[in-house]
């Protein structure tokens, strides 16, 4: 019998019994996949963007739901702290743009491998190939996991880390939740975050590949402003995606109704400094077609349709348009209209919104507050965050808290 049961080999997991063993309890981390941290390796591109080098107030900032519930864990365990576990377990790391943190060679595996050194260092046990089916409550407290092989094993302590719904081929298929809910939790309806958005219009097909750098995007519902940043976006076959998209989707309401997002394709300009520019163009062009211009202030894919989303005959003469002609173009650079159709599949989407609620979790040790003995880490909790390492090191942070609380808990029932 293991002192502590760890559920879900991932970055949550292996922060967690890695923390517990560290503490002097007998750990015994459960897998349900062949080999441990599958998502990890695909993070960032397969380059793993661990953590984000920034300060607490930084991080909480990009965190659009329930910041401070984490304020424990991040402080407990910093994004400096994780550099410094992954220096000392030989995985040398940088910091590039943005203050993402990357292992020094770019290869996840990297990551992976240092956790696994480490979890070999303090003896950790890990098997496996054993999916777990089941709490087993004793006492009215969690007192180990019934395995899917109908095996049962016993621990004084059960740390949920499975995960949540995003990338099922890494194993990620909601167990934890299952596990959670016949502990009575309950459960947040989970969807999609950091996920790329279908749109009603079919035009964005039309410039699939295409990347736009430096524009803005601005969500928004009735009066209130739900989203409005500067960045870097992509047109797909379906819709819209890249980093602002990504961003974008976490601050998605449960309703996509009556939502009102607008593209500004030069937010370095003014309306009225695009308008003269837009004029200067058109005058010193009389003679020229519109869309012969056009190529002059858009990417060539895009100057190709814009007539059409602006309303104007691209084969008009620059000299012949009207002023209400170039009001309709000027209008649609700085704001061109999208309308959000869904979101993609959450099996797609980089992380899971929604889980376990926190508000029955206990912030200051990741315990739970309805069952002792049971305590939860990572995505399977409604924690999610905005791109550049956030998501990765709460999994990190929230572990760490939940395996050292989990062994001090333990370790003050025995003295």
């Amino acid at each position: 019998m293991s002192d502590i049961l760890v559920v879900g080999g991932g970055a949550a997991g292996m922060m967690a019994a890695i923390a517990a063993a560290e503490a002097g309890c007998g750990v015994t981390l459960l897998e349900r996949n062949e080999k441990l941290g599958r998502k990890i390796y695909i993070t960032g591109k397969g380059r793993c963007n661990c953590t984000n080098d920034c300060s607490l107030d930084d991080f909480l900032r990009e965190v659009p739901r329930n910041p401070r519930f984490l304020y424990s864990a991040l402080t407990a365990f910093t994004p400096q702290d994780m550099m410094a576990f992954l220096e000392s377990a030989h995985c040398p790391v940088v910091v590039q743009r943005g203050h993402r943190v990357f292992p020094a060679t770019e290869k996840a595996s990297d990551v992976t491998r240092a956790l696994e050194r480490r979890l070999r260092e303090t003896g950790v046990e890990v098997r496996l190939n054993s999916r777990v089916r089941g709490l087993v409550i004793k006492d009215g407290r969690a007192a180990g996991v019934a395995l899917a092989d109908g095996g049962e094993l016993q621990a004084d302590a059960v740390i949920v880390a499975t995960g949540g719904l995003s990338y099922p081929g890494t194993g990620s298929t909601g167990d934890g939740y299952a596990l959670a809910r016949s502990a009575n939790h309950t459960l947040i309806p989970t969807r999609p975050s950091l996920s790329a958005l279908e749109t009603a219009e079919t035009w964005p097909a039309q410039l699939q590949g295409l990347s736009l750098k430096n524009v803005r995007l601005t969500l928004k519902q009735g009066k209130k402003t739900l989203y409005d940043q500067l960045g870097e976006m992509l047109f797909t076959h379906f819709g819209i995606s890249g980093p602002l998209v990504l961003e974008m989707s976490c601050h998605l309401p449960d309703s996509l109704e009556q939502l009102d997002l607008r593209l500004d394709l030069k937010p370095g300009l003014t309306a009225e400094q695009l308008d003269a520019r837009l004029l200067r163009d058109l005058q010193e062009n009389q003679r020229r077609q519109l869309h012969t211009v056009l190529p002059g202030l858009l990417p060539a894919s895009l100057a190709r349709i814009f007539p059409e989303l602006a309303g104007v005959e691209g084969d008009k003469i620059c000299g012949q348009l009207t002023r209400a002609e170039r009001e309709r173009i000027l209008q649609t650079l700085k704001s061109l209209p999208l309308t959000i159709r869904r979101m993609r599949p959450i099996d797609e989407a980089i992380v899971t919104r929604g889980g376990v609620s926190v508000k029955e979790i206990d912030p200051r040790t990741m315990a739970s507050k309805l069952l002792p003995g049971l305590y939860f880490a990572g995505e399977v909790m409604d924690v999610d965050a905005h791109t550049g390492g956030f998501n990765l090191h709460i999994a990190f942070s929230t572990g760490r808290l939940a395996g050292q609380s989990a062994a001090r808990a333990i370790l003050a029932e025995t003295v």
